[in-house]
């Protein structure tokens, strides 16, 4: 509103030197408040034309007076909108100077005020005169009072009145309004301007008869099988027909449209025809340029025909120009520039690339690495479980060889890929480890034989965080002693806390996990708030038949025991010649499980036996240190004082409702069954029980090595195991929606990718990794690559920047692989989110649509046997003779012919017999 179009012409473009316009013209449109017919007044009284014209081009403005056309957004900024700030009544508006001039330095010369620039640098006051010309009288919607005398003098004019319109002028003016009568139009003859000749050329017409073909066969070989047999072609005569190329010269196509381009030169050709005789046919060439003569081309260019095509092709020519100039201006160069780059080079720049490899031929010698995990708060390091490749019966004949080297945990570090920086000792072989979301520097591991380990490298972080420099000016260990060590001597950690043998799993701990801090829970399984706001429970399983779980904290009754021998000043510390944290010291061969979680089946007797399991709040892998559990590690830097922590009363906690207590968990034999941890009481024994599992799949025909929860998906699982991968929805307790067919070789492991929803990873035993793409393929891998010839272990990928992501693979040869994750499988699309949501829905919609079909064959297979059965069960009816079914017949004539005789005595038609006289 307010913004009014103009067209400026050069005089005003003059204004940009300071000067004064001798003249301005403008197109002044129509004023929004009413449209005005042509010849009238204000009030629609008829006015002359020439004042029309004159008000339309405007008066000459005086010397200090200067037109000016500000946009929107110069009134917005100023604050003198038309119509609403400035009206016709009220049209002047004080500008301060000093405003003007910033607008100008900052705009420069896009400031509306740029051609007035000289006026106010020079204009003696500080506050200017803007006045709104409605009318347009000088040409343009706005002028400005160029001195202090021009100001006072149109402040102080006296001002028109508005003539109010008389009654005679709105009879006129409604007589002019009056809408015309609507008159039903008249049908006219057609007129034939030609066009059907045109669409009669246009019209496919049959040019020939058609024909006819009729095939039959004899009626004794309808329904006889068919054989076909081989022969040669060539034995018989009509074996095979050949079907030569050859022109035939009746053939025409008249041609009805051409596009052609045309150039205003004459092009000159060299050519040369030589008849290839096949059949006689007339050709030429022109070897001469044809050409108008000036009188032709006179007459040519000032024809009408001539006009008259470029009248009526005019507006689809310019139409065709622009759209060869149009572009797509919001097109993102810089992104489909990088999209350029990243396929270049074709399918090598898809391939992970080998970044880094780290070996021992020390501590990893004829070793296997069981499992691997990345720091989560120095970059650059990872750590590794490193197992004897023994089967059961040589571990037995060995263990007392085994004893004399223990099992460690290697820390390595990218600025030294050959020794490694730490060394933590276990009683024996890891199989999972896992850092503490709430700090660090406190690692849990479950041990082949069923312990449960905890260590403490509080004192080791500063020395871990310097040795990724590579032994700069830097690397000082948080520990003194270190320095008189030698140069290339690696720091032992012993553990400071295992559990009682009698206490732990009877079976190798094969998964391991922190509660979140958000809660705990009660020897029931009940989620309760966790007042502490750190992680101090832990949840194991192994293949006993069992998930159990532990709390970290000194239990109430051994609180007040360490109490009271605190307050003894007399009694000596015990001797620590290991450098054992006393972190966990209360736990050490006395720790024992919280709740135990037994899962029976569900059909028969017995129990199922866990490998891995997932929860549905578990920490993802790319989320673990991230947002609330990143803020927690900051306010934790210097550690949590886990000793002086302790076992609340479940009655002064509040209860979680909203704490989900399901999990998925993938046995042994290849089963992945759905349950609840809480305990139930027995209503025979009253004891507190594990609860059966809901649900139970057989998806895998092999143990399951992997059940993992999708990074962006909280309901979605990968599981692996035996030859095959499936994925679950949390929810469809129907089946996966997705599941592969049998592999070639054994799937050992899979992890989802940490930056794209639809791209994970599946480790094979030959050493393979297959990278699958839903986006891009659900029925096979969109890449395999060989990382290595033995068996992968694990995998885990880390992102260490937007522009470096990592994948860790580990195999049985104790070979630690880091590769680089490429930019294609790094960079997710702009809504490759919502077309994996789709995608799960479509799954479960088909889902849900194959069960149902399956329930309706089903019950249809049964519904059929029954009727079978039934037939089966009913008396055979003896077959009627001949002259039983002709017995039969006549019957059903006969009283066909008494039904037909009574209607048509009903209806009158048959007259009534007489009755007969009786005999005498």
């Amino acid at each position: 509103k307010g913004n009014q179009k103009s067209t400026k012409t050069p005089s005003t473009n003059s204004k940009l030197s300071g000067k004064r316009p001798k003249s301005s013209t403008s197109i002044v449109s129509n004023k929004a408040s009413g449209k005005q017919k042509p010849g009238s007044g204000k009030h629609g009284k008829k006015v002359d034309s020439t004042s029309n014209v004159e008000s339309a081009v405007g008066q000459v403005p005086p010397e200090d007076i200067f037109p000016l056309v500000l946009t929107g957004a110069t009134q917005e900024l100023f604050q003198c909108r038309a119509d609403e700030d400035v009206t016709q009544e009220n049209p002047f508006k004080i500008l301060r100077k000093e405003e003007i001039l910033q607008d100008m330095k900052t705009r420069a010369a896009v400031s509306d005020f740029h051609p007035v620039k000289q006026l106010v640098l020079n204009y003696p006051g500080e506050e200017l005169l803007l006045v709104f010309d409605r009318d347009f009288s000088y040409g343009q919607s706005f002028y400005l009072a160029g001195t202090e005398e021009a100001k006072e003098r149109i402040l102080q004019a006296p001002r028109t009145t508005v003539q109010e319109p008389t009654d005679a002028d709105v009879v006129e003016e409604e007589s002019l309004l009056e809408m015309p009568v609507y008159k039903t139009p008249e049908p006219h003859p057609w007129v034939s301007l030609g066009s059907e000749v045109e669409i009669e050329e246009e019209s496919v017409k049959d040019s020939k008869k058609r024909l006819r073909y009729r095939a039959s066969r004899i009626r004794r070989e309808f329904g006889a099988q068919v054989q076909f047999t081989d022969r040669n072609a060539s034995a018989s005569k009509d074996g095979y027909i050949e079907c030569p190329p050859y022109q035939d010269k009746s053939f025409c196509i008249k041609q009805l449209e051409r596009d052609t381009g045309t150039q205003a030169i004459p092009d000159l050709w060299d050519s040369s025809t030589q008849t290839q005789w096949k059949f006689p046919k007339n050709t030429w060439t022109q070897y001469v340029p044809r050409e108008f003569t000036e009188e032709e081309k006179e007459n040519c260019m000032y024809s009408e025909n001539l006009r008259n095509f470029i009248t009526s092709v005019a507006l689809r020519f310019e139409i065709a120009v622009q759209q060869n100039e149009i572009m797509d201006v919001f097109f993102d160069d810089w992104k489909a520039l990088g999209e350029e780059e990243s396929t270049f080079g074709g399918k090598a720049d898809t391939h992970l690339k080998e970044y880094q490899s780290f070996t021992d031929l020390h501590f990893s010698k004829q070793k296997s690495i069981s499992y691997i995990n990345w720091h989560p708060t120095i970059n650059g390091v990872i750590a590794v479980a490193v197992t004897e490749r023994l089967c059961f019966e040589d571990r037995i004949n060995l263990s007392t060889k085994l004893l004399l080297s223990p099992s460690l945990i290697l820390f390595w570090s990218f600025s030294d890929p050959i020794n490694p920086q730490l060394l933590l000792e276990c009683p024996d072989d890891i199989y999972c480890f896992e850092f503490c979301p709430s700090d660090p520097n406190i690692i849990v591991g479950g041990c082949i034989n069923g312990q449960v380990v905890l260590w403490d490298i509080s004192a080791y972080r500063e020395w871990v965080q310097s040795s990724r420099t590579g032994g700069g000016g830097k690397q000082t260990p948080a520990n003194h002693g270190f320095e008189e060590k030698q140069e290339n001597e690696t720091p032992i950690v012993r553990y400071c806390a295992v559990s009682a043998i009698e206490n732990g799993h009877k079976a190798p701990i094969t998964d391991v996990q922190w509660l979140p801090d958000s809660y705990e829970i009660s020897r029931a399984g009940v989620p309760l708030e966790n007042k502490d706001g750190v992680c101090v429970q832990i949840v194991t399983c192994a293949p006993d038949c069992s998930v159990l779980f532990w709390d970290i904290r000194p239990p109430r009754v051994a609180a007040h025991s360490m109490t009271d021998r605190k307050q003894k000043p007399e009694e000596r510390p015990l001797d620590n010649p290991h450098g054992v944290p006393s972190t966990f010291k209360h736990l050490d061969l006395t720790w024992k499980p919280l709740i135990k979680v037994a899962f029976s089946k569900i059909e028969t007797s017995g129990e199922y036996s866990p490998l891995k399991f997932s929860r549905r709040d578990g920490i993802h892998d790319n989320k673990m240190f991230e947002d609330k559990s990143l803020q927690n590690l900051e306010k934790n830097e210097g550690g949590v004082n886990y000793g002086m922590l302790r076992v609340p009363s479940a009655k002064h906690l509040k209860t979680l409702d909203d704490v989900s207590t399901q999990i998925f968990v993938g046995t042994e034999d290849g089963e992945l069954i759905y349950t609840d941890w809480k305990m139930e009481k027995d209503n025979d024994s009253g004891k507190m029980i594990s609860s059966k599992p809901s649900h139970r799949f057989v998806a895998h025909d092999g143990p399951v090595h992997t059940v993992k929860r999708s990074p962006f998906f909280n309901d979605i699982i990968l599981s692996v195991g035996g030859w095959t991968f499936a994925i679950w929805k949390e929810g469809v307790m129907s089946g996966p929606i997705l599941q592969s067919s049998c592999s070639k070789k054994r799937c050992t492991v899979g992890h989802w990718s940490l930056s794209r929803p639809g791209v994970f990873f599946i480790g094979k035993e030959d050493g393979n990794i297959e990278v699958w793409d839903l986006l891009e393929k659900t029925h096979e891998p969109s890449q395999t690559q060989n990382i290595t010839t033995a068996s992968i272990t694990c995998i885990k990928p880390w992102i260490v920047s937007s522009k470096q992501h990592f994948l860790a693979v580990s195999d049985e040869l104790g070979t630690l692989h880091i590769l680089e994750i490429p930019w294609t499988l790094r960079r997710p699309s702009s809504n490759e989110k919502s077309s994996m949501s789709s995608y799960f829905e479509r799954e479960v919609s088909h889902l849900e649509y194959f069960v149902k079909r399956r329930e309706f064959r089903a019950k249809e297979k049964k519904d059929m046997e029954a009727a079978e059965q039934r037939k089966k069960m009913e008396p055979i009816i003896p077959e009627k003779s001949s002259e039983q079914i002709e017995e039969e017949v006549q019957k059903g004539y006969e009283n066909y012919l008494e039904l037909e005789k009574k209607i048509l005595k009903e209806m009158g038609l048959l007259p009534e017999e007489e009755e007969k006289l009786p005999d005498v």
